[in-house]
């Protein structure tokens, strides 16, 4: 997985637990796809602004991830949801996690 993907990722699980401002530079530069100077010009911050929210965003989601891992005990659950032979069981399981 590259590492775009694995922030989007990241976001996906924890990102309700950045501020207001970090979700909405996170989701502008990788959502959006605009660069560090327009989103800089959008919100009138300087580019070096914008960086540094965007890092400390990942540096968070990083470190939640480090410290609940749900992504890591996800990918877990799912792999022995899979051992189910159990097709009902299993896709009731399935379908817990992915609400």
């Amino acid at each position: 997985m590259n590492e775009r993907n694995k922030l989007i990722l990241l976001y996906d699980y924890y990102g309700e637990l950045l501020s207001e401002s970090q979700q909405k530079y996170f989701e502008d530069y990788y959502f959006n796809n605009l660069s560090l100077g327009e989103v800089s010009e959008e919100l009138n911050i300087s580019r070096n602004a914008v960086h540094k929210q965007i890092k400390s965003a990942i540096e968070k989601l990083y470190f939640f991830e480090e410290k609940l891992k749900m992504i890591s005990k996800s990918k877990l659950l799912m792999k022995k949801i899979k051992e189910i032979t159990d097709d009902r069981l299993k896709q009731e399981l399935i379908d817990i996690i992915e609400s």
